[in-house]
């Protein structure tokens, strides 16, 4: 006969095989769900809803070409729009780029000066982010603007697409337009995505001597976490905060990148060029909060002979059409000036008085952003 003492440890011993058990069998489960999730997840959020291109740099006037950009093994679709030139007769009609660009004999000869290149951001195209172009083309700078991949005109990839990705076409543009013969310095600007693809590209590609980042994500995972509130998912923070880890990781997989490869807060701690982050205080979609942490990245790892990053907080804007105040538009130009040099014929302030006189607005019917996400959510609660 057992005894007593003994029986008590058999049975503790049962328990604690039971309770192991079950953990092991619940953290599969877990684990598989949280799979499952982040697969459906990346095909739906990895792959942007292609919008087509509407109108060129002719509807307002301006003499352009439409160029091709390679980037990899792809070729991206863009217009380079000169500083300088003397503008076309604005035409309103709504044909394609290709028919209405200048031809060649019609280009005129511009001057040797700073360029822009801007960048949309998810799921828009070079069309919709075209304002960046003519207030910039006001203040006196050559400017590219183009389709990332998977966007507009541009050829689809295989793969999911992300901030790594924008990175590669950001600075494959920039890299174009610095051997232009007529620009002297190239700057980037980016909206959202293209936001934190800039800086990115920046932290590794000497051609880009200036970034203008506008509500960029910190990082992907940051960025998830967000999707999950926009795909109105309830899901508990404590389950929320590592299922967006575990996601995000899995987004960017196939590529095998890493977490690192894909925030703008890990570039701006190697960016030391010029910096300047906008945000719109009213944002939902990317809190302001995250210009803060990409600043004190940036600004933790500077030195005294770095310039100081700088930051416009605009209170009465969201996460879209900041370039609508006439500050931010004066920002934007008078940084690109004393960054990269003077525009053609125009001082720092000159430059920004243009920009803010030069009056843009939304285009019609804007897109939303996550396209992918609207209405349909990835999972049930």
């Amino acid at each position: 006969m057992k005894s007593p003492t003994g029986m008590a440890k058999t049975k503790r011993s049962s328990i604690r095989r039971r309770i192991f058990t079950l953990a092991a069998v619940g953290g599969i489960a877990a684990f598989a769900a949280a799979y499952r999730f982040a697969v459906r997840y990346r095909a739906r959020v990895g792959f942007p809803t292609r919008f087509p291109v509407e109108g060129s740099p002719a509807d307002f006037g301006l003499t352009f070409e439409e160029v091709a950009i390679p980037s990899g093994t792809l070729t991206l679709a863009g217009w380079f729009v000169p500083a300088g030139a003397a503008p076309a007769r604005p035409r309103r009609a709504r044909g394609s780029a290709a028919a209405m660009a200048p031809a060649p004999s019609e280009a005129p000869t511009t001057p040797l000066g700073p360029g822009v290149v801007v960048v949309h951001g998810w799921e828009s195209n070079r069309g919709r982010t075209f304002a960046h172009v003519r207030y910039l083309h006001a203040a006196g700078f050559h400017c590219l603007v183009f389709d990332v991949r998977g966007h507009g005109d541009s050829p689809s990839d295989h793969l999911p697409i992300n901030t790594p990705e924008y990175a590669d076409d950001v600075a494959a543009a920039a890299r174009w337009l610095a051997a232009r013969p007529e620009v002297a310095h190239v700057g980037v600007l980016g909206h959202s995505m293209g936001g934190a693809g800039a800086i990115i590209a920046a932290a590794r590609e000497p051609s880009i001597e200036a970034v203008v980042s506008m509500s960029a994500p910190a990082d992907l995972v940051r960025m998830t976490r967000e999707t999950f509130a926009l795909a109105e998912m309830d899901i508990p923070g404590p389950i929320a905060t590592p299922l967006a880890w575990f996601t995000a990781a899995m987004l960017l997989a196939p590529r095998r990148h890493g977490l690192h490869e894909a925030s703008a807060t890990v570039a701006a701690e190697t960016y030391r060029g010029p910096l300047l982050l906008i945000h719109g205080a009213q944002d939902h979609g990317v809190p302001v909060e995250h210009l803060d942490l990409i600043a004190s990245a940036a600004e933790t790892h500077r030195i005294d002979a770095d310039p100081e990053v700088e930051t416009l907080i605009l209170s009465e804007f969201g996460h879209r059409w900041l370039y609508e105040d006439a500050g931010c538009r004066r920002a934007v130009a008078s940084f690109f000036a004393r960054s990269l040099g003077s525009p053609v014929g125009l001082d720092p302030d000159a430059a920004g008085a243009a920009a803010s006189a030069c009056v843009v607005e939304r285009p019609e019917n804007p897109v939303s952003g996550f396209g992918a996400l609207a209405g349909r959510p990835l999972a049930r609660r």
